[in-house]
């Protein structure tokens, strides 16, 4: 048994670029993660967000079609979910006070995501879930 190997987690995916959007859904599966969405406009999110949806996590691109995700991650962050932001600006576009979760820069590389997602729920956390 492998003891570096995480738990399989469900993360919400939030990114309005098709390519991105894709290599990351192919990164998470890879990782043996399942994915929701990816979730490319904000009025889909909102569908989401109002739904009975479960996640363990989300990862947030910080523009969609030139909108701020900061409402929706307020929200997420109200329901529980870790947040990791993903962008190409880093960590100085993140509202304030929303600038306590990570921010994993673009272009970013597996093992960045595969880390990041530990940060924000720790493996041994997510063993006791």
């Amino acid at each position: 048994m492998n003891a570096d190997k995480p738990k399989s987690m469900s993360v919400l995916v939030v990114e309005d670029e098709s390519l991105i959007a894709m290599n990351l859904e192919m990164i998470l599966e890879d990782l043996g993660h399942s994915v929701i969405g990816p979730v490319m406009t904000l009025a889909d999110l909102e569908k989401v967000l109002d739904s009975d949806f479960q996640a363990d996590a989300a990862i947030l691109d910080v523009n969609i079609a030139g909108e701020r995700i900061f409402p929706y991650a307020r929200r997420l962050a109200d329901l529980g979910v870790p947040i990791l932001f993903a962008s190409g600006y880093g960590p100085t576009g993140i509202a304030d006070d929303l600038a306590h979760h990570p921010v994993v820069p673009k272009p970013y590389t597996e093992q960045e995501i595969a880390g990041m997602l530990d940060v924000i729920c720790p493996p041994e956390a997510a063993q006791t879930a």
